[in-house]
């Protein structure tokens, strides 16, 4: 068969790879890819200017399965054109991609269906949220409405940052459309964990547990980022936790939904944040699978992929299982200099190590350019490793980024800390 991956980050390049590995599958398009699937003879990058050029594409090409990666197509209703030519897509519609596009549909939907979250409130007026600031105290949560590409959340240590962030989201307009309505929300305290299912509007299966570093810094400090590092699985989340978020918080969701006339098909992403009692609460939903978890996770998988896939777009996901490697898998990212706030572009990838079974250097921004490979956004690799243990992984994926060479490059040097150090809970 022929699959499409619509995307072009690391996440896309993790999938395509991960497909194009199934005895099942002759040819893997990616649209439109980056320069990673460009130089790879399994893949083929594909280019379009809309969802409606796509679908025509994988009509021609009689292409059996698509897979959306990213947000923003799903937030624009690519998978309603799909649908609507009768073409196999696996992805929300953009109605239930709300749970995602708007953080004040998400928090009203997890409070009408009983799903634990913090405490929130939305608001137009700056004046409406500062008085609300100063009411609720900090440390204190800001997010912008809608997408915003990573850079819609704000994690205010005092009273004056949450101002400031207020005023430069709803008077500065910074964020555009995006950020002309704000959800302040309660910080949570606790240890975040990604947990991300595979939903045929009935059914949920959970894929392998993660963890991402969103901080720029070591140590967990710096500005946040959209991820640079992530490792498979994640020791916060015990059988136990593991039984109650799907209890409390998954099946909720999807039961929720399509009680709502909006089923919910696709991956589902919780970001959750684990108190110290065991309690998970969810930070927000992301209707797609994260970045970069995505590649510790495809790192893992050892079910054909298309299985799961067939399964879920015809209603089928109780009836499968998903293998794990049981090792670790673990990821750095690699980023252009001045990322996230102004991230460099152009700068020629003169040295990458050798894709090896054990580690693989997933693509998201890059390009080529003369036949020469070189950087085009904030977030470029990630070098993702696995080993039996979590250090084992760590250093098998350090040594790999060693071997990058790019000027400007930056990334830390401690994802995984977290997994190596003793368990609270």
């Amino acid at each position: 068969m022929k699959v499409l991956v619509v995307g072009g980050g690391g996440r896309e390049h993790a999938l395509a790879w991960r497909l194009a590995q199934s005895p099942r599958v002759q040819r893997v398009y990616v649209a439109p890819g980056n320069g990673g699937t460009a130089r790879d003879r399994h893949l083929r990058n594909v280019a379009h200017d809309s969802h409606e050029s796509l679908a025509d594409f994988v009509v021609s090409e009689d292409i059996a399965l698509t897979v959306v990666g990213p947000e923003a197509p799903l937030a624009t209703g690519i998978v309603d054109v799909f649908r609507a030519r009768g073409l196999r897509v696996f992805g929300p519609t953009r109605a239930a991609a709300q749970l995602e596009s708007s953080k004040d549909f998400a928090k009203a939907f997890m409070q009408r269906h009983g799903i634990p979250t913090a405490e929130y409130r939305t608001f137009t007026d700056a004046a409406g949220a500062r008085a609300y600031v100063r009411q609720r105290g900090a440390p204190i949560v800001v997010k912008a409405d809608g997408l915003a590409a990573g850079k819609g959340v704000v994690v205010a240590g005092t009273v004056a940052e949450a101002e400031a962030a207020i005023d430069s989201m709803l008077v500065g307009n910074t964020l555009g459309a995006s950020g002309a309505r704000v959800v302040i929300e309660d910080f949570l305290q606790g240890e975040e964990a990604s947990f991300i299912v595979m939903s045929d509007g009935r059914h949920a299966l959970a894929l392998a547990t993660s963890q991402d570093h969103k901080r720029l810094l070591d140590g967990d400090r710096g500005p946040n980022t959209g991820g640079m590092g992530a490792y498979s699985p994640a020791p916060i989340v015990t059988p136990t936790i593991h039984a109650r978020v799907m209890r409390e918080i998954i099946l909720p969701t999807i039961h929720g939904m399509a009680a709502d006339g909006i089923p919910y098909t696709g991956f589902l992403y919780a970001g959750l944040m684990i108190d110290s009692a065991g309690q998970a609460r969810t930070l927000e939903f992301n209707c797609r699978m994260g970045d970069p978890e995505t590649q510790p996770i495809m790192a893992r998988l050892k079910t054909d992929f298309t299985t799961l896939l067939d399964a879920a777009i015809d209603g089928r996901l109780d009836q499968v299982e998903a293998e794990w490697d049981r090792r670790t898998a673990l990821g750095v990212v690699v980023a252009a200099a001045g990322y996230p706030d102004a991230p460099r572009k152009g700068d020629p990838i003169t040295r990458l190590p050798d894709d090896r079974d054990d580690c693989v250097t997933f693509h998201a921004a890059t390009t080529l350019s003369s036949e020469r490979l070189v950087t085009s956004g904030g977030r470029v690799l990630c070098v993702t490793a696995l080993g039996d243990t979590v250090r084992a992984a760590q250093k098998r994926a350090y040594d790999a980024v060693e071997q990058v060479e790019f000027d400007g490059m930056q990334f830390r040097r401690d994802i995984g800390h977290r997994a190596l150090k003793p368990r609270t809970l």
